[in-house]
């Protein structure tokens, strides 16, 4: 059926009013629980009004969106406007890496970090170039769809089943991540917990209405995300400039400022320098003293560890034997023990990655504004390491803008408009949304770390802000400060801060009042649910539609279809959690190899199906494989988590393996497609409607 679009503008204006009436109401919630504040009610209460407030809002939207509709369950009926879909899509796109994780790492980074910025909205300009319109124009539901209808028959579908799973797996473990870690600082509850209570609050948008109610729970969570973001940082300019302008003056006013005090820093000759020197000479004899244990064990193995064990069971015996009893050092002495890694495998990574960060505690201040700074003790090193840096840099952007144009979760919110002309607008509103917060992730970096280097820095160790006690409370990784030279006074090298926590702890960094906070945590929970929402479905609609559907049982009824989506739905929610309770890598690398996963599965066999009518289905299985094959198997051979620790390839770090993955998917296809004869007419005839579209052209709603 077409929509008229008499029709199609009724609804683009009752949109309209509703987000406008969810806007003031949010915003007088957010002025509600500042009175609370201001009231005497306890930050751990607040905390969980925020939290389950935005998801019984999250919620109740589901609900009001549920469906038993076949359409409207997976591209939301054809009906969503591009302003709207531009910002559904870009609460989709924006997840817990783009929100948590993007301004920690420019802040751990500095320029280096601005790789993700490029990469992730250059690849936006790939999508609306080379596959956005023409997807829409295709119509049906599911990337899956799209190859195997373009390359016929159901083996290149069934490939891009699994790739779409495995990388939007990867890709949802990150924002499960995100969810237990929001979860569990501002309730209270432990980590795992707040991992399936969140879940919960994922599923209640998607389990009852798939793409519609995730489309418009998105559009809402775009809202609360971007005020949430924007806040913290329009304050900390004002603080620190008396501007509210803080994508201008974190450069022209407190950059500057963070040079001078790296400068400062590194000079042995100040006073702050000469603090920071006392400290890293204690970190450089720790490196040395784990480099002089993986030597020895390289040459005693087992019974050096043997040895080595005895001797801190001697030295518990003795401080036992003591009198008095010092309970603190007996409590050290246990703990040590308790540590010890128990065979040389274990042992070799305890004490590398024991010299690796010693190491880097020991090092200068990086400069935050110094592209690539040469690393190494002679200038050949530096000069080497600088190319490095340089390499990884551009593989990294390389990689990302490609991978944009691949992730099933974003290509599948082009089949959501109304048209192939609201597709195009639709990925400008998206890179539009998306810019407001990407142009103001670095200035933030930058604030926080002016203020870490300005207040935090010098101050006492008896004198701690409470935010510093409540994020090592949920994990040491993230927030840890000691007191390595038993000065009483907090040096630099003294803070570990995780780029997961940067944005989080923001406004406790700035002395903020909490209920600031409780925003950044919802606009956290936003973004990680609302990719988590799009991720799910995409796995399984995928599996529902694609597999059971398509290739098990064609005459399968609508209400079948849906329940077994949404069995589906639950069982890999589930799965992915307890997954995540592993911990199996920082939210920005989860994100990044789920790229590079998706780059190379997917983009080779999209653009040439689109572009090229001699592309058929043998090249684009073997192009597929041979993409996801080489990424994959990079990937685990150099990614620490899987312990093989292998030689990297031309040292490229294993977020980039879709450097090699993705050639080696345009090699498969062009191979794969000039060996075997070209694909029939019909399929041709497929690639011409959808390389012309008609911009014009009736909106149409029905499924393919």
């Amino acid at each position: 059926m077409a929509i008229s679009a008499t029709s199609q503008k009724a609804f683009y204006n009752q949109l309209k009013r509703y987000y406008s009436f969810y806007t003031g109401g949010f915003i007088a919630f957010i002025i509600f629980v500042a009175i609370l504040e201001q009231l005497g009610v306890p930050a751990k209460i607040l905390g969980y009004i925020f939290l389950f407030a935005t998801i019984l809002l999250y919620a109740g939207i589901g609900f009001m969106s549920k469906t038993a509709e076949v359409s409207e369950y997976y591209v939301a009926g054809r009906r969503v406007p591009a302003l709207f879909n531009g910002m559904a899509t870009g609460a989709d796109w924006m997840s817990a890496a783009s929100f948590i994780g993007m301004a920690g790492t420019l802040y751990a980074s500095g320029y280096d970090g601005l790789a993700f910025v490029m990469g992730w909205t250059g690849g936006y300009c790939l999508v609306a170039l080379f596959l956005a319109p023409y997807l829409r124009k295709f119509g049906q539901f599911t990337i899956p769809d799209f190859l195997g209808a373009r390359y016929g028959g159901n083996i290149p579908r069934l490939i891009g089943v699994l790739a779409a799973v495995l990388c939007s797996f990867v890709y949802v473990v990150a924002q499960i991540y995100g969810v237990g870690l929001i979860t569990s600082r501002f309730t209270g509850l432990e980590f795992g917990i707040g991992v399936f209570v969140g879940l919960a609050g994922i599923l209640v948008c998607s389990f009852l209405g798939g793409m519609k109610a995730v489309t418009w729970t998105q559009v809402a969570q775009y809202i609360i995300l971007i005020i949430a973001y924007m806040i913290p940082v329009v304050w900390l300019s004002v603080k620190h400039t008396g501007v509210p302008i803080p994508q201008i003056t974190a450069y022209t006013t407190a950059l500057p400022k963070v040079t001078a005090l790296e400068k400062e820093f590194n000079n042995k000759e100040t006073p702050k320098g000469a603090a920071e020197e006392s400290v890293r000479a204690i970190f450089r004899e720790r490196a040395a003293a784990a480099d002089a244990k993986l030597k020895a064990l390289e040459a005693g193995g087992a019974a050096y560890l043997a040895e080595e064990k005895a001797k801190l069971e001697a030295k518990l015996a003795e401080l036992k034997a003591a009198d008095p009893v010092d309970a603190k050092a007996v409590e050290a002495a246990e703990k040590a023990i308790k540590d010890f890694p128990t065979d040389p495998a274990k042992a070799k990574e305890q004490w590398t990655k024991d010299k690796t960060g010693a190491a880097a505690k020991a090092a200068p201040v990086k400069a935050h504004a110094e592209p690539f700074p040469a690393t190494g003790k002679t200038e050949e090193e530096k000069e080497k390491n600088r190319a490095i840096a340089k390499k990884n840099f551009l593989v990294l952007v390389f990689c990302l803008m490609v991978g944009t144009a691949a992730l099933p979760h974003i290509l599948m919110r082009f089949y959501t408009t109304p048209s192939v002309k609201e597709a195009r607008r639709s990925v400008f509103w998206s890179l539009f949304f998306i810019f407001l917060l990407y142009f103001t992730a670095p200035a933030l970096a930058i604030l926080v770390k002016y203020e870490v280097y300005n207040n935090l820095v010098g101050s006492a160790f008896a004198q701690l802000p409470a935010w510093v006690s409540n994020w090592a409370a949920v994990d040491k990784t993230l927030m840890a400060i000691t007191d390595i030279n038993k000065d009483g006074i907090v040096q630099l090298a003294e803070i570990t801060i995780g780029t997961d926590l940067v944005v989080l702890a923001t406004p406790e960094i700035a002395g903020l009042p909490y209920v600031i906070s409780g925003l950044v945590a919802a606009g956290g929970l936003a973004a990680a649910l609302s990719t988590a929402d799009g991720l799910l479905l995409t796995i399984a609609n995928a599996l529902s539609h694609d597999v059971y559907y398509k290739m098990i049982d064609p005459n399968a009824p609508t209400v079948r279809r849906l329940a077994v989506s949404k069995g589906l739905l639950l069982v890999v929610a589930v799965i992915a959690a307890y997954v995540t309770s592993l911990k199996p890598g920082d939210i920005l690398f989860l994100v990044g190899a789920a790229f590079s996963l998706a780059a190379s599965a997917f983009f080779p066999a999209l653009v040439l199906g689109v572009f090229w009518k001699r592309a058929n289905q043998l090249g684009a299985m073997l192009g597929m494989i041979a993409g996801l094959g080489i990424c994959m198997y990079y990937m685990i051979q150099t990614y620490p988590f899987f312990g093989i620790n292998a030689p990297k390839w031309w040292d490229i770090n294993p977020i980039g393996a879709g450097i090699f993955g993705i050639p080696a998917g345009f090699i498969g296809v062009i191979v794969g497609s000039l060996i075997s004869p070209a694909p029939s007419k019909e399929i041709q005839d497929l690639v011409d409607h959808v390389r012309y579209p008609n911009l014009e052209g009736d909106i149409d709603t029905k499924a393919a």
